[in-house]
């Protein structure tokens, strides 16, 4: 022990080294991802293993077990259940966008179940995964020994694909991690093409830049991403926050009865932990609302039903659930991969910029690969060629040769050939010798010539280089792409600008009596003569029918008025937007409303100018005008917007610039007329004053407001209507009954008066019947007639259907006219119009005839005015 050496080392110096050593190791051997093929270690060696097996995506699956064991004994030696945990979740479709490993059995599900054992599973290479590992024996990557020196494994994959992009990564290295989120495979080309399109000016590529291409992170399992503040700072700096909610639908199972039904769940979110998360809160009385909640997944897709009590409000129950459940989660993106062995923080554009020049390194040492082995094939080639355009000679030189290395050394000599060449002639055998054999040769000399002056193009030009990188990627991108998942939508904690994420379009928003609301782009209706019977545009429920129909930009504001009096204020991009034939969804799924409220005003509102003013009408005829700016501020759960008598409930809300007048139309065809300044201005609680005087057998059938050069349409329930000047309606007080508008006689032919409402130059007209059809005319098209006509037929309705809803808009905010599927041509409208006609004519004629024999009262115009109503203001 006296021989014994006993070095002195400083402990703090020796554990720096030694941490550090280790720390290393960790980062660059095991938990960070290289930035070029996306992958870690030991998934490298699992797919490098699997190529080298000869499992091939299109040949069979090989038992799990027989694969880890190559990959453990050959290149990982950390154990086995690490191997099979990497392959498995290479294979999992709800944590990779596009999975590695076609895996068959059961290798674990988003409810958090392991697994099988890799005895029961097999696998093989996913199709994709070709593509990583594509060219790899063309001396395109580089190798290193592995953990014994017996073999060698590749340091990176040539990876045709942005792995690192496309799947993300996850790992917790020494004192840094890293959590990539995937993306889609379309969006990350569209990048990456456009980056090397403007390869040459590539400082100058922004974020924003990028972002026009690549909406976000395209997560396997869906959901929907809040805002993109947070995209743009982890796209930018490598780092940032993505809140990320799943996806629900609202969904009535019965009147008044609503289920919330979640189809997607956010990323790495475990489905069963969900699901008890919600039960845990529903036995504390968090969730107070929910009455049953069941797991209705299946192979088909993911289906979570929570059922909520009678009463109980959809919107505020998602909010609890975003609030205290994992259904809303935040998504840390830290985006560090290993760039030449060294942890770096990538931005969007470093990453895909160093995918590039991957991509480039291959490219070139691939084809000069290919090019030494084009050479060597043109080589020997050449001595054929010579052989056979001297073939007499050469097999009389052949057979007088004592051996083979003499025959050898005799070609050499006397065609001045190579080793190579002289041993391939040596080797051709005798049918070679024939026409189409040389003729074959010459072709495929000219075929190895050609390649050769384009690889040597190639590596020469690196524009060439790239346009191989860009046209590679766009045809793996069109062979593998697929459409994103997960959407990105605005959130008010993001404070985003609506603009940022909406286009601006013309929309029509729909209600009807039950209360399903949605809105469809305007330009789906084109216009119609008179007459016509128009398209479907609602898919209606039974015993429901349209109520309102309002015409408004996706910018806009949506005031929601109710029967009690309260307002609501939402979005009209957040509306859920439909199809024609859509039946939309429930109101309550946007707005919360109180138990038995019901909306029964819409307006549109694009900025809340204060010189405006709202114009309230009750369905006893009640009026209150209060400025537009008291309902700039809603709160999510409404605010009064006015007081009402116990019998009574708001119906009519318009905007109005304070210089307008007033008309209101019975459903007996009373309309009167009267300037807005009549009602001052009150405020936003008041319950305002009387309008107009209705008789006991009569109802406030339409509300709106004009100008002195405009138009006012009169319609009928059964769509017979007419424009009149508003200049031939005399103005009277308010809280006076008003003129016939209409043709009294007339109205067991119109129907009803439905609509009263204001045409000006260049608007349409849209009509919504009873059962869902729309119609939308041109306002010229309506003839002008007087004040106490009847007018003419306007829409041609099916049997049982009434006029439902009418509104105006103008047609220059409409974009072009688009004809939807299954409409009947003009001509066939027109024809179908001229029946309709027909069918009124012999009431038309009795109707004259009536006129004719006794001349309709001239009272009506002249009525006895009631004093104006001097109820005040409470």
């Amino acid at each position: 022990m006296g021989n014994d050496a006993v070095n002195s080392v400083d402990i703090d110096q020796q554990m720096r080294v030694a941490y550090l050593d280790y720390a290393m190791s960790v980062i660059v051997s095991r938990a960070l991802p290289d930035a070029r093929d996306g992958l870690k270690p030991v998934h490298r060696r699992i797919l490098f293993a699997m190529q080298d097996m000869g499992i091939r995506s299109n040949g069979p699956h090989k038992k799990s077990a027989r694969i880890v064991g190559e990959v453990l004994g050959k290149y990982h030696p950390h154990g086995d259940s690490s191997i099979y945990d990497a392959m498995a979740r290479m294979s999992q479709d709800f944590s990779m966008r596009y999975p590695l490993v076609d895996g068959q059995g059961n290798f674990g599900s988003i409810d958090g179940d392991s697994p099988a054992a890799m005895r029961y599973t097999e696998a093989r290479i996913a199709a994709i995964t070709d593509e990583l590992l594509a060219d790899i024996d063309k001396d395109t990557v580089d190798f290193s020994d592995n953990f014994d020196g017996t073999l060698k494994e590749p340091l990176v994959l040539p990876s045709k694909l942005p792995n690192l992009l496309l799947n993300g990564s996850a790992g917790i290295a020494v004192g840094m991690a890293t959590n990539i989120p995937p993306h889609n495979l379309r969006e990350i080309s569209a990048a990456m093409i456009y980056i090397i399109d403007n390869y040459d000016d590539i400082e100058n590529i922004s974020v924003e830049d990028l972002m026009r291409f690549v909406q976000g992170p395209d997560f396997p399992t869906g959901g929907v991403i809040l805002g993109r503040e947070g995209i743009m700072q982890a796209y930018s700096t490598g780092r940032g926050r993505i809140v990320v909610r799943g996806r629900t639908e609202i969904e009535e199972n019965r009147p008044g009865r609503y289920d919330i039904i979640i189809t997607e769940i956010p990323y790495q979110i475990n489905k069963t932990t969900l699901i008890e998360r919600i039960a845990e809160l529903v036995r504390e009385g968090k969730l107070d609302m929910i009455s049953d909640l069941r797991d209705e997944s299946d192979r088909t897709g993911m289906r979570i039903v929570i059922e909520l009590k009678k009463n109980g409000q959809p919107k505020q129950v998602l909010n609890l659930l975003y609030k205290h459940t994992m259904l809303q989660s935040t998504f840390g993106v830290q985006m560090l991969a290993l760039v030449e062995n060294q942890p770096r923080t990538l931005s969007l554009k470093k990453a895909l910029q160093i995918f590039i020049e991957h991509r480039l390194t291959v490219i070139q040492r691939r084809s000069h690969f290919e090019l030494e082995k084009a050479k060597a094939r043109a080589h020997i080639l050449e001595g054929l060629l010579i052989a056979l355009a001297n073939v007499d000679e050469v097999i009389a030189l052949i057979r007088a040769s004592r051996d083979i290395e003499t025959a050898k050394n005799g070609l050499m000599t006397r065609f001045n050939l190579s080793d190579l060449q002289a041993q391939a002639i040596l080797d051709m055998q005798f049918r070679r010798l024939a026409a189409l054999e040389q003729m074959k040769i010459e072709d495929e000399q000219k075929e190895i010539t050609a390649r050769i002056n384009y690889l040597e193009n190639l590596l020469a030009d690196p524009k060439q280089q790239l346009e191989t990188v860009k046209r590679e990627t766009a045809e793996l991108t069109e062979k593998y792409g697929d459409d994103r998942r997960t959407s990105v939508e605005a959130d008010a904690v993001e404070h985003l600008s609506d603009s940022d994420l909406v286009d601006d379009q013309s929309v029509f928003i729909t209600l009807t009596e039950r209360g399903y609301i949605k809105r469809v782009n305007a330009n789906v209706y084109r216009t119609y003569n008179r007459g016509a019977v128009g398209v479907a545009g609602h898919g209606l429920k039974e015993e429901d029918q349209l109520s309102k129909l309002v015409f408004a930009n996706t910018h806009d504001t949506v005031l929601f008025f109710t029967n009690k009096g309260k307002v609501y204020t939402e979005k009209v991009f957040r509306i859920l937007k439909g199809e024609r034939t859509d039946k939309g969804t429930p109101v309550i799924n946007v707005i919360s409303l109180e138990p038995e409220e019901k909306v029964t005003e819409l307006i549109a509102v694009s900025d809340f100018n204060p010189r405006n003013y709202l114009v309230m009408v009750t369905a006893n005829g009640k009026i209150k005008r209060t400025p537009l700016k008291e309902y700039s501020n809603v709160r999510t759960n409404g605010i009064k917007a006015i007081r009402l008598e116990e019998d009574d409930e708001l119906k009519w809300v318009l905007q109005t610039n304070g210089k307008l007048f007033i008309i209101m139309a019975t459903e007996n065809g009373k309309g009167l007329r009267f300037s807005e300044t009549i009602v001052r201005s009150m405020g936003r609680t008041a319950s305002g004053v009387r309008g107009m005087k209705i008789a006991a057998d009569d109802r406030l059938a339409s509300v709106d407001v004009a100008a002195e050069q405009d138009f006012l349409l009169v319609v009928g329930e059964k769509g017979i209507g007419k424009r009149t000047p508003v200049q031939m309606i005399p103005t009277h007080g308010r809280a006076t009954s008003g003129v016939m508008i209409t043709n009294k006689r007339a109205l067991s032919i119109t129907g009803k008066v439905i609509a009263a409402c204001v045409l000006r130059e260049n608007y349409d007209v849209t009509f919504i019947t009873s059962l869902g059809n729309v119609v939308r005319l041109k306002g010229t098209t309506i003839p002008v007639k007087g004040r106490t006509a009847r007018g003419v037929r306007l829409v041609r309705l099916t049997e049982g259907a009434t006029v439902a809803a009418v509104t105006s808009n103008d047609a220059d905010l409409i974009l072009d006219d688009v004809v939807p599927e299954n409409v009947l041509p003009p001509e066939t409208q027109e024809d179908m119009a001229a029946d309709a006609f027909e069918e009124v004519d012999d009431l038309d004629e009795e109707l004259d005839e009536a006129e004719e024999s006794e001349e309709i009262p001239e009272s009506d115009e002249n009525e006895e005015i009631l004093p104006e109503d001097s109820d005040n203001d409470e």
